[in-house]
């Protein structure tokens, strides 16, 4: 099966003099959930950023369906079919939730009605919040705004930075349990997750990042269950 979306030998970072990403690879096909775990500093946001557009790669390629999409503007990867939910500052506050919705249309307003009604059948909780401000909404329920915004343009593949950070115990069970769902409508996903035993269970594959590079991959449950992924990456048995 050709891969949906393709890194291969990826180096990135923040300055010229200091790359958090050095030959970084990873692979997504159509229907996949990918996940990425590793320590702190490793480079998983920063590869999610990469992919995205936020940081421009000295060396290597990002491919969506075979086009190189590396280096290009965020906005012209969201109009190839990406979507990004960042870690933090993923709503806008002072809107509403149907108004946060909306944003993630930006490309195609005249089709936000429609997919807003779709998703609010997805989320009904957001259907009940619509006219709130995202603002007063918990920390759980802004994720799920920030899920369905980035869902507004019906993207092939969705890019998650750390969707269950600082959310209680009953709130991340929520976002996994959705994140299943919409991966089950098929939306191929790519998620970095600090969480790792859980996020690994229902991946399709896994990678492992050490100090900008791939340190181990496979599918999801045989990495859970490696004894070496587990004795340096998930804390012991």
């Amino acid at each position: 099966m050709s891969a949906l979306l393709s890194v291969s030998g990826l180096h990135a970072g923040y300055t010229k003099d200091v790359m958090i990403l050095r030959g970084t690879s990873l692979e997504l096909s159509k229907g996949e959930l990918v996940v990425i775990i590793g320590p702190n500093g490793a480079g998983k946001s920063t590869l999610i950023k990469a992919i995205f557009g936020l940081l421009k790669p000295s060396r290597g390629s990002v491919t969506l369906e075979g086009e190189d999409i590396a280096g290009l503007m965020p906005h012209s990867i969201v109009a190839r079919g990406v979507g990004y939910v960042p870690q933090v500052a993923n709503v806008f506050p002072s809107l509403t939730v149907e108004e946060n919705l909306d944003m993630g249309a930006y490309l195609q307003p005249r089709q936000a009605a429609a997919r807003r009604r779709e998703l609010f059948e997805w989320f009904p909780l957001l259907k009940e919040r619509r006219k709130t401000r995202a603002g007063k909404l918990s920390g759980g329920q802004r994720q799920l705004v920030a899920l369905a915004r980035a869902l507004m343009p019906d993207p092939k593949v969705l890019l998650l930075d750390e969707p269950s950070a600082g959310l209680s115990p009953a709130n991340v069970d929520e976002i996994f349990q959705r994140i299943g769902e919409i991966n089950g409508r098929g939306v191929s996903m790519v998620m970095v997750e600090q969480n790792a035993r859980r996020a690994l269970v229902n991946a399709d594959r896994g990678y492992v990042l050490d100090q900008g590079t791939n340190a181990y991959s496979g599918p999801g449950r045989d990495l859970l269950h490696d004894p070496k992924v587990i004795e340096l990456y998930l804390g012991g048995k």
